[in-house]
């Protein structure tokens, strides 16, 4: 309302200013024309010829004549865009709309060339996108413990059995050594358990030899019957003592025994808190430092097994029924196009799932993929193992006819 308000305002202003201009110019045609002798003249009164005093105005001086007008204070005149705004107005809604139209010209690029890489393909072989992809290992500690040293850096190659760290074992030293110290204990309480067999070996003996003497007397009748009784119960005893002797040797052996499977254990713990590679590969992260505590089962290393790098593929139902779990396979990854590497088909999923969102199908309608595994072989994995990369995108080939020959760009060459 105020913006149409300031609009006849600013409308009316020029309307004045234009009256103003017709006035003017009328009054110097009637001047002219008096000059020349036509028209009416008019005489002048004697007031207005008289002199007046000049009064003093104290108004503010207004716009000197041919100036626009001003408007009042407070009052809005309408804003006028610059042209060369609108130009640049311009310039960008075409900018913008050559973006467009590139993009939209380079997805339908993008589908004619997979549309036309597919139907290169012969009958009997398929293919999906994917990443290549390395099982990743963790080497955990087994106790809790502070990390003392690091063997080994992300990105180091190493091998199976290869220390890469080792955990503080000050406190596992202390007590295998106190575990040393009763195997030596159990040792000589059972060395005294043999002495004490040894003894009453000769008590035994001793005992028998009397109870033999006796018997004879008995016969010829030199001793008394409670002299014999006497005899024999002296060998029984020294036969029960021996029984017992035998008995503490047995559990000296045992408590021996014990010491020395402390011993072991304290060795086996040591062992486990020096920390190798289970399988060559790479290290991949180094998730904890020196000196660092960890809990038993803290993560230090994330190595990948380079001798199993995998893709895992979705295809529909219609091609997966025709493949099988060893079927030939090429990998082709997008940053070695021209390399395809020799694989085999090692898992095939038994049920459907929805398509994830990185695996381009040909339809929408193939809702439902079954997974697939393709995986390298390991033994040329090991000949190329600097080669190996986990995560790269790439395509996989599946070769459902054994008698279809692959084209020649997928022939399996391996040396990059």
């Amino acid at each position: 309302m105020g913006r149409a308000l300031d609009i006849k305002k600013f409308e009316h202003a020029g309307a004045l200013k234009e009256g103003h201009s017709n006035f003017t110019r009328v009054a110097e045609t009637h001047a002219g024309d008096s000059e020349q002798g036509t028209g009416c003249v008019m005489s002048p009164r004697t007031e207005d010829l008289q002199e007046k005093p000049q009064q003093q105005d104290n108004r503010p001086a207004g716009p000197p004549p041919g100036a626009p007008p001003v408007p009042a204070t407070g009052q809005r005149l309408p804003s006028v865009r610059p042209v060369w705004k609108r130009r640049f107005d311009r310039r960008r809604i075409v900018q913008i709309a050559a973006v467009l139209i590139f993009a939209g010209l380079a997805g339908l690029a993008g589908i004619y060339w997979w549309q036309q890489s597919r139907a290169q393909l012969p009958p009997g072989i398929m293919f999906s996108n994917g990443r290549i992809e390395a099982d990743e290992i963790d080497i955990d500690t087994k106790f809790a413990g502070r990390i003392a040293q690091l063997m080994v850096d992300e990105g180091d190659t190493v091998t199976a059995g290869q220390v890469v760290a080792r955990m503080d074992t000050q406190d596992l030293q202390q007590s295998l050594e106190k575990a040393n110290a009763q195997v030596r204990q159990a040792q000589r309480a059972l060395d005294e358990a043999h002495a004490n067999i040894a003894q009453q070996k000769a008590q035994v003996t001793l005992a028998g030899q009397e109870m033999d003497r006796a018997r004879e007397l008995l016969k010829n009748g030199w001793i008394t019957r409670e002299t014999f009784d006497q005899r024999q119960q002296q060998l029984d005893g020294a036969n029960a003592a021996l029984t017992a002797a035998n008995a503490r040797a047995a559990e000296a052996e045992h408590a021996l025994d014990a010491a020395t499977h402390d011993v072991k254990l304290y060795q086996v713990n040591i062992a486990d808190n020096t920390l190798v590679a289970p399988r060559d590969g790479r290290i991949q992260y180094r998730i904890a430092n020196v000196g660092e505590v960890l809990p038993a089962g803290g993560k230090v290393f994330a190595m990948l097994d380079v001798s199993y790098v995998y893709m895992d593929i979705y295809l529909p139902t219609q091609e997966v029924g025709r493949i099988k779990v060893g079927s030939d396979a090429r990998i082709v990854l997008d940053a070695y196009p021209d390399l395809a590497i020799p694989a085999k088909v090692s898992f095939i999923a038994t049920q459907a799932q929805f398509t994830p969102k990185t695996v381009e199908t040909k339809s929408e309608r193939d809702k439902l993929m079954f997974r697939v595994r393709v995986r390298i072989d390991p033994a040329l994995l090991r000949r190329h193992a600097d080669a190996v990369r986990s995560g790269l995108p790439g395509l996989a080939y599946v070769r459902a006819d054994a008698a279809v020959a692959w084209p020649v760009r997928l022939q399996g060459k391996t040396a990059p």
